[in-house]
């Protein structure tokens, strides 16, 4: 697999796609943090690392609306393996018009676009998700 956090998106989205109530893939310490901020951003419930040596897993308890519809209804992988994207504090903006996240890989660690604006951080442009 050439980009595991492209098909960590891509797991969940297809997971509420299919209205599951969790979605596992295997650990890194990228996707933790990764699922940390999806957790502190509201987009899932709960995110728990199972398993020992060697099938360590990661499982994303999901979110839905009170009609049902998933929280995470799109997304994009912006920085790929291929083509780094990176963006200064000054270029950061809210993703349709705040009803999205932009997740950054910054200098303080993975955090949102508010959280980084607020730092005044830049860094890696992850993901978009809304």
């Amino acid at each position: 697999m050439t980009d595991p956090i492209a098909d960590m998106l891509v797991r969940i989205k297809n997971a509420q796609a299919a209205k599951k109530e969790t979605v596992s893939f295997e650990y890194s310490n990228i996707k933790l943090e990764i699922a940390a901020v999806l957790e502190r951003a509201g987009y899932v419930e709960s995110v728990e690392r199972k398993g020992r040596k060697g099938g360590k897993q990661i499982e994303v308890k999901l979110l839905y609306d009170e009609s049902g519809s998933p929280k995470i209804s799109g997304g994009k992988r912006v920085s790929k393996p291929s083509q780094r994207i990176y963006q200064r504090c000054r270029e950061i903006y809210a993703l349709k018009n705040g009803f999205g996240i932009t997740i950054y890989s910054t200098p303080k660690g993975i955090m949102t676009d508010r959280e980084a604006r607020k730092n005044k951080l830049g860094g890696e442009v992850l993901m978009e998700l809304w």
